[in-house]
């Protein structure tokens, strides 16, 4: 690994891991120039040249020469006092290798009783190893190690810090290759944890010590984690240190150098992998200390700080600490100046009315409310004078940060010793969040939760406000701090949206203590509040583009349908003022928080009507302006076209061109294009006018496009424009499409992949208007005519060429799923050579070796297979059968559970075919491929959950599809056999509890098959026993919704076998009727309404088709306690008492059970009639007669309940 310290080299950060940036001490490079106008002995050659003529010298010398001392003093000098850096000089070419050869080679010459040379060696070491960032090979760094490691043991006190250094350096990114000296280097009563402890009063010794440990657990990515044994040792001994107080009499430069490596060491330890806190308030002692340590050296911070934070759902404050009495405020300055900043005064608002002008962009931005959080804001970011000094004068909202030396309050001296301190006060604040950051992401985020309010806001009603993030985001000096402030809450937000989700606050609470839910939803609104003034106060683009990240994050994983509207629409407004930044990072941000806007929740209301009226409803002021100047007005404005410009883009600049200020009706607004959509298709399409300093000069020659980051995220907002509002998009279907084409044209294959993921979006978002559950009305649909003109002009456009790119499978992969989102009705009325085309295609490359593509066209063959116009036509079923079962024998997991899924939808089709077209498709349809198909699917049965779930499904349709004449041969016998008992086995495992309630539904759907002769075959007896097993025993109630459901499937009382397997079938559902409410899980709670319905109708079902036999068993059953729970449930099923939703689906699960409460009355009294009718014979007449008795009286006691009111 690359030899570092970690805090000399911060530009490195390596691993991910972000590195702290101190001033380094003076033995970390000696010698060595800092900077490139500084002097320097020679060009990069000659830096070359010294090394190897020294290197030679060096290697020629041995252990007995004469004036050994001497000649490694001189070389060492001149090795040491070269500069060597590649961020300076990247054109240096010193081999690794031979860095590796001299210093081994040199620490065999060097004896550790020299210790001037010992020294010069370690600092050698530390040169060579940091600036040519040199990977150590396995030798050099075992012998490395053991010579610094040796050091310490043998060479005096005073040298140690040299060593440690040295020591650091060796071990950067190196931990786990040394293992070995693991033990030696962190045993209790060592070197490493001598120094390191808060106990050693040489700070230097102590800093040294403390970041050689954090090297050692610096971990890079793919690296394992070190032993648990080591890293809770060193943890311990970073958080003791950055518990402990400032020693007194120490330097607090030097102070904020110990804190700062202690902090590197426990972002390592917590990067290392999930992290497990001890027990008791570890972890929440560790929270409490970061949070200290977030507000180190912050003006105007002076709390008393909890010494553990806990979990709980209110939040807690700080306790004001007793001012000092050295320094009281003036009383001039104390509405002003209070011991917390950001604490707004009655009369500040009214003050900041007259204090100086702001610009006109000021004036536009805010409103009276956001001036006062701006001034504190400002109050805050000052940082230039002593905590409890400030200024008489009004607060600037010009940042501290750009102010000229002539605004300095100190004389040169103090004033750079005041910078420094500023300096070294916010790489620990910007350290601690970088450790709070870590642990986000170490630790599972339903234990974070507890502490979100010691963190975020939540607007506390009196008091001073909170020291949180957002105080650190609005009010700290330092822009990379706010920045770290802003990832660590963006990490905290990320994922949350299961937590949010109990967010509410669309009535204000009535009750006398606040909910939780309503607490949420003022955090919720707090940080809204919070991330919008932060960007009114920000400058620096980098420290922006996280705000508007993190508001992305907010965003995406808020419940706003579940808060009152309103937070959204300022938030839109706001953020059209930086589409035009010139920072591109800015530009991205932005339009990925625009997609995460239209993503949430869609379609939203408060969104629906932002993309309608981006202004709020038309109304204007003094110096506003249209949507489209406002996103245009930075592009060309001449009314220059481009020829790849769109109509929708052409028409809307013509319109708004000569006159911005244009009024609409709302006919007319309602009839324009969304104002987002047509900002999007500008990005991707038109050429640029203004480059930023990044971007670099312009050709100047012809136009050029957006840069590719920005024309990426125009096209991802554009899918999600389309996926979630796509009734609003729909105006545009084809200059949309005609984008999507241009990029399919294109040569990045980014924009080609996004350009078919964007007609993926509309061809999906047009199957869904089509669906006849959706009730979209037929004038609110896309025309037909205009979708067949669609498909036919983007099948016949770049689509084609995308399909066939052998060169970018990943473009093929998502023009295969994009053919899938072809409308059915419009798959018919294109062209016969277009839809040959599109088959020809997918059948093709199921046969390509990229398991990705082959899984794109193995699952749009099964889209295919259910559309009207191909499902019956046995050429096109036969050669996508033939596809499928090459696929299921696929060595990808991904390609066989795809093939299993289009199995099971060919299977389907089958069985539409067979109740619509008959017996004709049925004997044209090779019977040989039919086994096959069986076999296949019996096979995959047994294969992974996500394959079998499909799997069973195909079976239960091939079993039920299967003719007499097939099931009679000897051929099919075993295969028969063979795939019942696999849905048996399935049903009986241990797999999902989809892959089980499929199978059930397999099992039922096969009992539809009058042709299988279950009186009489062996699989018969267990296919009954297993459904009746799950009915009664299984935990989830949707499986025994399912089982009860096939159990009522067979139509003949000869199907279910003799009296025993009847009775068996009986008393399984009379118990699961029984227990139909007895359940651990609240989840399963829901479906039990479900359950009852369908064991309900599945009882009823069997006295239906019992015979005189069946008598006995049933009466004995409903003349004792059995029956009157039976009776009790009956009733509510005939009169419909469970209706609703769970009613609904548990006659959708009952297998088609849709018959009102007359009909069912209907059907028992059909029932009651056909029993009365039963005749008794031979000598159990007698039994039988009496158990018929029972049951008619039953009967006519159930249907008289029934009828009355």
């Amino acid at each position: 690994m690359a030899a570092h310290t970690g805090l000399p080299a911060p530009a490195l950060g390596r691993g991910g891991v972000h590195a702290f940036t101190p001033v380094a001490p003076a033995e970390s490079a000696p010698y060595s120039p800092m900077g490139t106008e500084g002097w320097q002995l020679g060009s990069p050659s000659d830096a070359e040249k010294l090394f190897s003529r020294c290197s030679a010298k060096l290697r020629a010398l041995r252990a007995d020469s004469g004036q050994l001392r001497e000649e490694l003093n001189l070389l060492f000098d001149q090795l040491l006092s070269e500069n060597y850096n590649k961020t300076f000089y990247p054109n240096i070419n010193i081999r690794p290798e031979d860095v590796c050869t001299l210093l081994k080679h040199a620490s065999c010459l060097v004896p550790l009783c020299q210790e001037h040379l010992v020294i010069k060696l370690c600092q050698l070491m530390h040169h060579l190893l940091n600036q040519l960032k040199v990977i150590l090979d396995e030798q050099t760094l075992d012998v490395l190690v053991k010579y610094t490691a040796s050091a310490l043991k043998t060479c005096s006190t005073w040298t140690h810090s040299d060593v440690l250094l040295a020591l650091s350096t060796i071990v950067y990114g190196n931990g786990p290759q040394c293992h070995q000296h693991l033990s030696d280097l962190l045993v209790e009563d060592g070197v490493l944890l001598l120094y390191s402890a808060p106990s050693q009063p040489n700070m230097e010794l102590r800093r040294v010590a403390l970041t050689c440990m954090a090297n050692i657990f610096l971990r890079i990515p793919g690296q394992p984690p070190l032993d648990d044994q080591y890293r809770s040792v060193c943890f311990r001994v970073f958080l003791k240190t950055l518990q402990s107080p400032k020693p007194p009499n120490t330097d607090e430069l030097f102070y904020c150098m110990v804190i700062q490596a202690a902090l590197k060491g426990l972002q390592c330890c917590l990067s290392g992998g999930k992290w497990k806190f001890g027990g008791g308030e570890e972890l929440g002692s560790v929270l409490a200390t970061l949070k200290r340590l977030m507000f180190q050296g912050a003006p105007g911070v002076s709390v008393e700080w909890p010494a553990v934070l806990y979990p709980a759902p209110l939040p807690q404050y700080e306790g004001l600490s007793t001012p000092k009495p050295a320094e009281p405020p003036k009383p001039s300055e104390t509405p002003k100046d209070a011991a917390v900043p950001g604490k707004a005064s009655g009369n500040k608002k009214r003050k900041s009315r007259g204090k100086g002008k702001k610009t006109s962009t000021e004036e536009n931005r805010g409103n009276d409310g956001e001036e006062d959080d701006r001034e504190a804001v400002s109050a805050f970011r000052k940082g230039g004078g002593r905590e409890g000094e400030s200024k008489p004068s009004a607060p600037s909202l010009y940042p501290s940060w750009k102010r000229n030396s002539s605004d300095s309050e100190f004389s040169d001296t103090e004033g750079n010793a005041q910078s420094k301190l500023r300096l070294y006060h916010g790489r620990v604040r910007q350290g601690a969040l970088h450790c709070l950051l870590a642990l986000m992401k170490g630790v599972e985020k339903r234990t974070l939760y507890g502490y979100w309010s010691s963190f975020i806001p939540d607007s506390p009603i009196g008091g001073p406000p909170p020291l949180t993030l957002l105080t650190i985001v609005l009010k700290d000096p330092s822009p990379k701090v706010r920045a770290c402030a802003l990832q660590v809450l963006s990490a905290m937000l990320d994922g949350s949206r299961q937590f949010l989700a109990v967010a509410e606050d669309t009535a204000s609470p009535r009750t006398s203590f606040t909910p939780f839910s309503f607490s949420l939803a003022t955090a919720v609104r707090e940080l809204h509040r919070a991330l919008s003034l932060a960007l009114l106060a920000e400058t620096a683009p980098q420290t922006l583009t996280q705000v508007i990240k993190c508001l992305a994050y907010l965003v995406a994983n808020a419940p706003y349908h579940r808060l009152r509207p309103g937070l959204l629409s300022p938030l839109w407004k706001q953020m059209r003022a930086y589409v035009r930044h010139r920072d591109v990072n800015v530009r991205v941000s932005v339009l990925t928080l625009y997609g995460a806007l239209v993503t949430t929740q869609a379609p939203l209301p408060e969104v629906q009507l932002l993309l309608r009226h981006p202004d709020g409803g038309g109304s204007s002021s003094t110096g506003s302006f249209t949507p489209q100047d406002s996103a245009l007005s930075w592009r060309q404005r001449d009314g220059m076209s481009s020829p790849c410009r769109t109509p929708v883009i052409r028409s809307q600049r013509s319109s708004h061109t000569h006159s911005p200020h244009v009024l609409h009706t709302p006919g007319e607004e309602d009839s324009l294009p969304p104002w987002l959509l047509q900002l999007c298709v500008s990005l991707v399409t038109q050429p640029r006018e203004e480059q930023s300093d990044s971007e670099g000069a312009g050709t100047g020659g012809g136009a050029v496009l957006e840069p590719s980051p920005v024309r990426l995220e125009a096209l991802q907002v554009l899918s999600h424009l389309v996926r979630g509002y796509f009734s609003l998009a729909q105006a545009c279907l084809c200059e949309i499409g005609q984008v999507s084409a241009r990029c399919l044209g294109e040569t990045d294959p980014s924009i080609q992949l996004h350009g078919a993921k964007l007609l993926e979006e509309l061809g999906t978002g047009i199957i869904q208007q089509y669906r006849a559950e959706n009730n979209v009305p037929e004038s609110s649909r896309v025309p037909m005519s205009q979708v067949v003109q669609f498909w036919s002009e983007v099948l016949s456009g770049p689509l084609n060429g995308a399909l066939q790119n052998e060169q970018h499978p990943m473009l093929q992969t998502s023009a295969c799923d994009t053919l899938s989102s072809i409308l059915p009705q419009a798959f018919s009325k294109l062209p016969d050579k277009t839809q040959l085309m599109c088959i020809t295609v997918l059948l093709g490359l199921t046969y390509n070796e990229n398991y990705l593509l082959k899984t794109a066209a193995v699952r749009a063959l099964g889209v295919y297979i259910l559309f009207p116009c191909l499902r019956e036509d046995v050429m096109f079923v036969a050669d996508t059968a033939n596809t499928i079962l090459a696929a299921l024998d696929d060595r990808s997991p991904n390609v066989r559970a795809k093939a299993a899924w289009s199995l099971g939808n060919l299977t389907d089709t089958l069985i539409v075919n067979m109740e619509s077209v008959g017996v004709d498709f049925q004997e044209e349809l090779s019977d040989m491929l039919l086994l096959k198909m069986l076999q296949a699917a019996t096979r995959a049965s047994a294969d992974k959950d996500r394959v079998k779930s499909n799997a069973v499904r195909a079976l239960g349709n091939l079993l039920h599809f299967l003719r007499q004449s097939q099931l009679t041969r000897s051929a099919f016998q075993r295969p028969l056999e063979d795939a019942v008992r696999a849905l048996v086995k399935t049903i009986q495992s241990e797999a999902t509890m989809k892959v089980r309630w499929n199978a059930c539904y397999a099992l039922g759907n096969a009992f539809r098959n009058p042709a299988l002769p279950l009186e009489s075959a062996l699989w018969s007896r267990d296919a009954f026993s297993a459904l009746c097993n799950v009915v009664t025993s299984c935990k989830n109630f949707k499986v025994r919704i399912k089982s009860a459901a096939a159990l009522a499937v067979p139509a003949h009382r000869r199907c279910y076998g003799d009296t025993k397997r009847f009775s068996c079938v009986w008393h399984s559902l009379a118990t699961a009727l029984e227990n139909s409410e007895d359940t651990n899980d609240f989840l399963e709670y829901r479906y039990s309404a479900s359950l009852r319905h369908t064991l309900s109708q599945a009882l009823l079902h069997l006295l239906s088709v019992s015979h005189s036999q069946d008598m006995p068993d049933l009466g004995a059953s409903l003349a004792g306690p059995e029956g009157i729970g039976i009776k009790e449930h009956l009733i509510r099923y005939l009169r419909a008492e469970e209706g609703g939703g769970e009613g609904a689906e548990g006659e959708k699960d009952a297998g088609g059970d849709s018959f009102n409460p007359q009909q069912r009355i209907g059907r028992l009294q059909q029932t009651l009639i056909r029993l009365k009718g039963v005749n008794s014979e031979g000598e159990l007449g007698r039994e039988e007669e009496r158990g018929k008795e029972v049951v008619v009286s039953f009967l006519e006691d159930l249907l008289k309940t029934c009828e009355e009111p």
